[in-house]
């Protein structure tokens, strides 16, 4: 008898037929004679719905009370979810994130989980209830209600199979696993059988929504196999785990981000720790900081461009023109009409060439490219957003990642 952990996202809940549908797969596994615990998301468009609310009533309201606010949308799954189960006739219980004993830091809207005390998990496991835990949720030090940022319920999911020592953890979301591209803009996008937590660490950072990013950071810290899989039919899923294929492949999948802004502070002065004076203003903020371009120093001056999310471009306007003075900037301009487009694979670290056959694809398809950013195992490029599917869909043609699926990877 082993501990498994199902998680469903939105779309898996969204209605009472996907209700019942979860419960049903919560109930099979039980059958089996497994400790189940079942974390979900907020139904459907919940949350969206909930963040507009709060706008109509205050454009601009407290971090604390938005958690306050967006965490009832889980606890309206869980007790729907528990009535379902109920429903089938078995024991089940149902628990906000903070009765499950996840405890975060105080950074709301986006809360890391520093904790979790099972004592009361395990005393209703051992009961033989069947657990509901709502995902994205936990509670700080002051006895604040905090949420995990977006595609949160991932992350609660992976660390409640860590804290629990779980059998497995399975991801059930409106797809059928872990795609070489988004299937909705590129139609013949390959499953991938298996792919390793760096690659998909790497996807899910740079806008593959398959999994919450931190999710898959804990999974690979406790090595916990994730499978990610459909709530809406029985194929079989990908693994995410340690080592993929011996034969890494080259490219793994293709990513597409929209929501980033590329900021720019201009006419810099010359000198040494003008960036670090730049970046620390920002990390002071919470705010963090991707793809980092700096010019060639110029009459004394020089530019650093940079990205951020969206949602942190007013935030980081503020900050940086505040202290204008301080930096010794001449100006700072914006554009939010970007999108970062990515390419993810093990095997490029021994593979010279990828970088060229990716720019290559993006000249062949008429794109600029404005700014660009390395590591082992991905290149990034920033992009005009209104290029961003017609890239996604020419790398992938470029790569023949469509014919992954002949040998299943």
């Amino acid at each position: 008898m082993g501990i498994v952990v199902q998680k469903y996202g939105g779309t898996s809940v969204a209605d009472k037929e996907r209700i019942f549908r979860a419960a049903r797969r919560a109930v099979s596994e039980y059958e089996k004679g497994n400790k189940v615990v079942v974390v979900v998301s907020a139904q459907g468009d919940t949350t969206d719905q909930l963040i507009e609310k709060a706008k109509e009533i205050n454009e601009n309201p407290s971090k604390r009370e938005m958690d306050m606010l967006l965490s009832t949308g889980e606890q309206i799954s869980i007790a729907l979810m528990a009535m379902a189960i109920e429903k089938l006739g078995y024991p089940v219980i149902s628990l906000t994130g903070w009765q499950a004993g996840i405890k975060t830091d105080s950074n709301h809207t986006n809360a890391r989980i520093k904790e979790i005390d099972t004592e009361r998990l395990q005393r209703e496991l051992d009961k033989r209830n069947i657990v509901v835990v709502a995902g994205f949720q936990g509670i700080n030090k002051y006895d604040d209600i905090t949420t995990l940022g977006r595609g949160g319920s991932d992350t609660t999911a992976v660390a409640l199979a860590a804290a629990l020592k779980a059998d497995k953890c399975e991801i059930y979301t409106d797809v059928d696993g872990v795609y070489t591209a988004d299937p909705r803009i590129v139609p013949n996008a390959s499953k991938l059988k298996e792919i390793s937590y760096d690659e998909m660490l790497e996807l899910a950072t740079l806008g593959a929504k398959v999994l919450h990013n931190r999710s898959v950071e804990l999974a690979k810290k406790y090595n916990i196999p994730i499978v990610v899989r459909s709530s809406f039919n029985d194929n079989e899923g990908t693994v995410v785990k340690e080592v993929s294929s011996v034969e890494k492949l080259l490219v793994s999948g293709v990513a597409c981000d929209k929501d980033i802004a590329r900021v720019a502070v201009i006419g810099v002065e010359n000198v040494p720790g003008k960036a670090f004076q730049i970046f620390s203003l920002l990390a002071k903020e919470n705010i963090n900081v991707d793809i980092i371009l700096q010019s060639i120093g110029r009459e004394k001056t020089k530019d650093i461009s940079f990205t951020v999310s969206k949602s942190n471009l007013k935030q980081t306007l503020d900050v940086l023109t505040k202290n204008l003075h301080v930096i010794g900037a001449k100006d700072i301009t914006y554009a939010d009409n970007v999108a970062k487009v990515s390419i993810v694979g093990a095997g490029m670290v021994n593979n010279p060439g990828v970088a060229a056959m990716m720019f290559e694809a993006l000249y062949d398809a008429g794109i600029n490219i404005e700014m660009i950013s390395t590591s082992e195992i991905k290149i990034s490029v920033l992009i005009d957003e209104k290029d961003a599917e017609k890239a996604v869909r020419a790398i992938h043609d470029k790569f023949k990642l469509h014919l992954l699926n002949s040998n299943g990877k």
